[in-house]
């Protein structure tokens, strides 16, 4: 037998629970994460905060995400996935128990503080969860991380039920991070004992994996790219989850109703896209995809700009489609040599999620000064740059498999 087919012959195996134990990973992360959010209004109420005030609340957690982006890398790369997602989950179930705490108490310090280790856990977890995802598209010879991110967004709209459920009964915050907290960490105790260990490698990759470093990660320029085709997309998702609902019900002169709808519209199409865009991409390939994707985004932006009510539901629908699968496949062109994966996927991570920070503050800022409708051609202009750089994600060759054709030619070759 040679060696192709003995690679493969260990992909099969037992990978169909890795899948299902991943995807589980996924979802409860949203989960808690919806379920946090959605009691926005209550933790406002609860700590009597204004709007202003509660904005820089919830910068506590992205301030803790941050900050453990760096490291992430690392930690994966020397602890594994398993523990790492293990570890992260603890630390973002602390978080929401010492906020659920701080609600309690009406104190705006120990909440801001839960979500600042929060935000941390979720980084350490995030990355981890991603290098799993992608050693396992890569074992399954097929793509499927955008149906993983597809299975985070489904989760994080059933915490978004949970709240909106303990909310229309009186069940206070408090009492609902505490039980988000105790269904979160039993699956994900159970989930990573599911989790394959990464295959080992040949000398030379292990030489050449023992020399990675995160600096080196960071002056990687294939990487860097990746990161800046992943920054592109995540701002045109960022500023939809913003800012769309704002400018349907502010610019076209209709009702919060409208909006909630639009921004629903908006969802579906992305989780949607992300269910089909694994099938696509092995078909077209990744740059033939994104760039595909780029410009039904900007479509669907061009619309909302530019059209009547109408048709702006139309944009909304093609701005998700659109801007769903910039991420989940630049965290797999990322994790494509699995000797490195790690660090490069907490890289492209750090780049991509600054976007989600910093993106809408500046649409909030540029609509001050135009109108929110007339900022969102700063999307567009993003939008050219995703782009032009998604040809970064071609497909290279992985040192632990010693070739640089696709996991699905390999697949093909051996059967």
């Amino acid at each position: 037998m040679h060696a192709g087919s003995s690679r493969i012959s260990l992909a099969p195996k037992g990978i169909g629970r890795t899948k299902r134990s991943v995807a589980a990973v996924f979802a409860v992360n949203g989960f808690a994460l919806g379920s946090l959010l959605s009691r926005a209004p209550g933790i406002k109420s609860g700590l009597d905060l204004d709007a202003s005030s509660l904005g820089l609340l919830f910068v506590c957690m992205a301030i803790g995400s941050l900050a453990a982006l760096p490291a992430s890398g690392p930690v994966v790369h020397h602890l594994g996935a398993a523990r790492t997602v293990a570890g992260g989950a603890v630390m973002e179930t602390a978080g929401l128990l010492l906020g659920a705490l701080g609600v309690g108490l009406g104190s705006v310090a120990v909440t801001g503080l839960g979500l600042v280790v929060m935000g941390f856990g979720n980084s350490l977890w995030d990355v981890a969860m991603n290098v799993e995802a992608a050693d396992t598209e890569r074992r399954l010879g097929r793509t499927v991380m955008p149906r993983f991110h597809a299975g985070w967004s489904v989760g994080s709209v059933a915490g978004a039920g949970l709240g909106a459920l303990c909310a229309s009964f009186g069940v206070g915050v408090t009492p609902q991070l505490v039980a988000t907290a105790a269904i979160i960490m039993p699956i994900v105790v159970l989930a990573v004992r599911s989790f394959r260990p990464v295959e080992e490698p040949s000398a030379d990759s292990r030489s050449a994996g023992s020399k990675s470093s995160l600096l080196e990660a960071w002056r990687d320029r294939r990487t860097l790219t990746v990161g800046l085709m992943m920054l592109s997309f995540a701002f045109t998702e960022g500023v939809a989850n913003d800012w769309l609902a704002v400018t349907l019900v502010e610019d076209f002169d209709s009702s919060e109703t409208v909006g909630a709808m639009g921004f629903g519209v908006f969802v579906v199409a992305m989780t949607a896209s992300r269910l089909i865009g694994g099938s696509a991409t092995d078909r077209w390939g990744r740059v033939a995809v994104l760039r595909g994707t780029a410009l039904l985004a900007a479509s669907g932006v061009a619309l909302v700009i530019l059209a009547p009510l109408a048709w702006a539901f139309v944009g909304a629908f093609l701005w998700g489609m659109g801007a769903a699968l910039g991420f989940p496949v630049g965290m797999s062109a990322a994790a494509d040599d699995s000797t490195r994966a790690a660090l490069h996927v907490s890289v492209v991570g750090s780049i991509g999620y600054t976007a989600f920070l910093a993106g809408p503050p500046l649409v909030g800022f540029l609509g001050d000064a135009v109108g929110i409708r007339d900022a969102l051609y700063v999307v567009m202009v993003a939008l050219v740059l995703a782009f032009m750089t998604a040809g970064a994600t071609h497909r290279v060759a992985s040192l632990s498999q010693g070739t640089d054709r696709p996991a699905t030619d390999l697949t093909n070759k051996s059967a």
